[in-house]
């Protein structure tokens, strides 16, 4: 297929111009020749179609697109035929939340708190039919002027049940592993229990202006949040309230039974702030000892052992040639 430019029609619509690009698509504004109205259509670039995985990823957002019906969802058109794959959505005024941190850094727990609970609704009402989002982060999020969201993106949602993700899917396909809980680097099934994780990684972003575990490159990371704990908030700024603090303690527990049970517990915990009691956490304490990656500790093991080897063998050889 050819690529679309400005002052092309596709179907109904004239491309009025692109407004971002990703590895799988292209997503452009454009005006619906119907109703005079502005849309967004996503079109999956030429190489995707050749690959089953992206195909598939392609048609499940669609599909679960189509079924929700909420204001903090990009809602996706009814379109019955297409001249070739392509996605129309209402057009939503906003930027990226990633856009936004990356200019402002950081927000005012205030505001944070407010994009969290915009967050934590939408959550609960994709939970309740059964989708699962499984890629939350800033990119996947737009604000408004007045910090309402919509989500978008639900290539690598579940509806109806979650697969699991190998690493080495979730590097190649889904990108950036910083908002991945950890039951899903563990090759177990997500839940809803996994959308609230990245929502607690995104809220300490929010708050402190950096993600909660880092690492040069996608392993690392994960062995990060796999064994160690983040830099407390308050150590960061301690103009976090202890009670926010420990709401996002409990968003980031490593095993999903510790953790928030739904979104809507998560959002009553944000809105009832003076209600939290503020936990003496061991991580409060320990967050400075770090844990050695396993691979790491086999080397070191095996290199100890080889000491009294390689002394062995070089009496042995000075023995000899004595």
């Amino acid at each position: 297929m050819s690529p679309l430019h400005t002052g092309d029609q596709l179907d109904h619509y004239r491309i009025e111009g692109v407004v971002a690009r990703s590895g799988m698509a292209s997503i452009f504004r454009a005006e619906d020749l119907r109703t005079g109205q502005p849309v967004a259509i996503k079109v999956p670039h030429a190489e995707m179609e050749s690959d089953p995985v992206l195909v598939e990823r392609f048609h499940r957002e669609e599909e679960i697109g189509k079924k929700l019906e909420h204001p903090g969802v990009v809602r996706v058109l009814n379109e019955n035929s297409h001249s070739r794959p392509y996605i129309v959505m209402e057009w939503a005024e906003g930027r990226l939340l990633r856009q936004v941190l990356n200019e402002q850094r950081k927000f005012t727990a205030e505001r944070a708190t407010r994009i969290a609970l915009g967050i934590c609704n939408t959550l609960e009402y994709i939970h309740r039919h059964g989708v699962i989002h499984r890629d939350l982060k800033p990119e996947n999020i737009m604000v408004d002027a007045d910090d309402r969201i919509k989500l978008i993106d639900f290539g690598i949602a579940s509806a109806g049940g979650a697969r699991r993700i190998t690493f080495t899917r979730l590097a190649g396909t889904m990108g950036t592993p910083d908002y991945i809980s950890p039951e899903q680097l563990d090759r177990k099934p997500g839940d809803a229990r996994s959308d609230v994780y990245a929502l607690g990684v995104m809220l300490y972003e929010m708050l402190t202006g950096t993600v909660p575990f880092t690492g040069p490159n996608p392993f690392a990371i994960m062995n990060d949040r796999l064994l160690n704990n983040p830099i407390p908030p308050r150590e960061i700024d301690p103009k976090i309230s202890p009670q926010l603090q420990e709401i996002i303690y409990r968003a980031l527990e490593r095993d999903p039974a510790n953790r928030y049970a739904s979104a809507q517990e998560f959002a009553c915990d944000l809105e009832h702030q003076d209600e939290i009691s503020a936990a003496e956490r061991p991580e409060l304490r320990e967050w400075k000892r770090r844990g050695t990656p396993w691979p790491k500790k086999l080397l070191l093991y095996l290199g100890l052992l080889m000491i009294p080897v390689v002394i062995f063998s070089l009496l042995i050889y000075v023995a000899r040639h004595v």
